[in-house]
């Protein structure tokens, strides 16, 4: 399949061509800036799909509105229409189309003509009015207020917000990517009208400026105070990944704060909300470390590199387990609240131990309570 990209040079042009260009039953052609606009009929004509990203949304004079977005998809219509055959357009559009402004007048004339055009020619177009977009690659200033909060954090620069309260909606780039590329799949027939063509990205995650920007500064502490956020799923999930794609290289590493005494070191890497904390620590040959129980708190062991003997103790009954394991068989160790452990280095190298504890240590409530196990 032959899929032609306008404003592929763009936010959300580079994202799709990217997420395009990974199938390979699809072969991609770019129309831009760069590109002579003579051109664009051709590439259209050339074409089994057209996603028309390009257009105007913050022209120094609102006059070019029209050229820009209207004027420009009366061209990749208009070429569409005497190809001999139904090409799909894939519209997108924005939720400005709405209001009677010049940027929503022109999205809205541009949206009819693209509708216009697969009811007369039984083409499978689809139109998308997105609210605000955000992810990788986006400009600051430009794009989101998204792109501006991560540019700005990440390098202590100052953020504007005018009205806290006031609300965002915001869908991911990559979700719309996924939405855009189903066309592709589809084996229905073209949409039966106009108001079928009519499409939505999901989801559509509904924010304030105020927690939005929250959110972002506690990205930006996370490297200090060693604490992400549930960055697994959702919102969260899609701002951090778009936070992190404005790391400069120099800052894609940090340190970490290490605790050297005669045992080995100790090392916390980070912690989580409500998810517990992973670190590492070492032992030198021979070196026996914890020696304690807890009430609630556990632990997964993984010894990554030498030897380890791992004991326990009950310490109701006084009952006893061994067992030893290393870095030659990956093997998680858990620990039992209740029962008494400790880990010895019984091999001939320093031994290298990561861990993951169900909570974050907290001085005060450390449900870390002394008990050896003896010689």
């Amino acid at each position: 399949m032959r899929a032609l990209v306008t404003g592929s040079r763009g936010f959300l042009g580079t994202n799709l061509v990217v997420h395009l260009r990974e199938r390979a039953d699809v072969t991609v052609s770019e129309f831009h800036r760069g590109v002579d606009a003579a051109e664009l009929p051709g590439l259209v004509a050339d074409a089994d799909v057209v996603f028309h990203v390009a257009g105007i949304n913050r022209p120094p004079d609102p006059a070019e509105f029209v050229p820009g977005n209207t004027g420009l998809t009366s061209t990749v219509v208009s070429a569409a229409a005497t190809a001999g055959r139904p090409i799909p357009i894939v519209l997108c559009s924005s939720t400005q189309a709405a209001f009677d402004n010049p940027y929503g007048t022109s999205k809205r004339t541009a949206e009819d003509l693209v509708l216009d055009y697969g009811v007369r020619h039984g083409a499978a177009c689809r139109v998308y009015r997105l609210p605000n977009v955000f992810g990788k690659w986006s400009r600051p200033e430009y794009n989101s207020a998204v792109a501006t909060f991560c540019h700005n954090v990440i390098r202590g620069l100052p953020i504007t917000i005018h009205d806290p309260a006031a609300p965002l909606r915001l869908v991911y780039v990559d979700d719309v990517c996924r939405e855009f590329l189903t066309l592709l799949d589809g084996s229905s027939g073209p949409p039966a009208d106009r108001e079928a063509m009519r499409r939505a990205v999901e989801p559509v995650y509904e924010t304030t400026v105020g927690d939005l920007a929250a959110t972002i500064q506690g990205f930006g502490r996370s490297r200090e105070t060693r604490t992400v956020d549930r960055v697994g799923t959702g919102l969260v999930r899609a701002l951090y990944a778009t936070y992190l794609s404005f790391l400069p290289p120099e800052r894609f590493s940090y340190g970490l704060t290490r605790h050297v005494d005669p045992r080995g070191e100790f090392a916390e890497v980070v912690r989580t909300a409500d998810a517990g904390q992973f670190s590492y620590f070492t032992a030198h040959p021979g070196v026996t470390r914890g020696g304690h129980y807890h009430h609630t708190k556990n632990e997964k062991f993984l010894v990554l590199r030498g030897r380890a003997l791992f004991r326990f103790r009950d310490i109701r009954t006084g009952a006893e387990h061994v067992l030893e394991t290393g870095g030659d068989e990956p093997r998680v160790v858990e620990t039992v609240p209740g029962w008494a452990h400790d880990i010895t280095n019984v091999g001939s190298d320093e031994m290298v131990v990561m861990l993951w504890a169900n909570e974050a240590f907290d001085p005060a409530r450390p449900d870390t309570v002394a008990r050896g196990l003896g010689p």
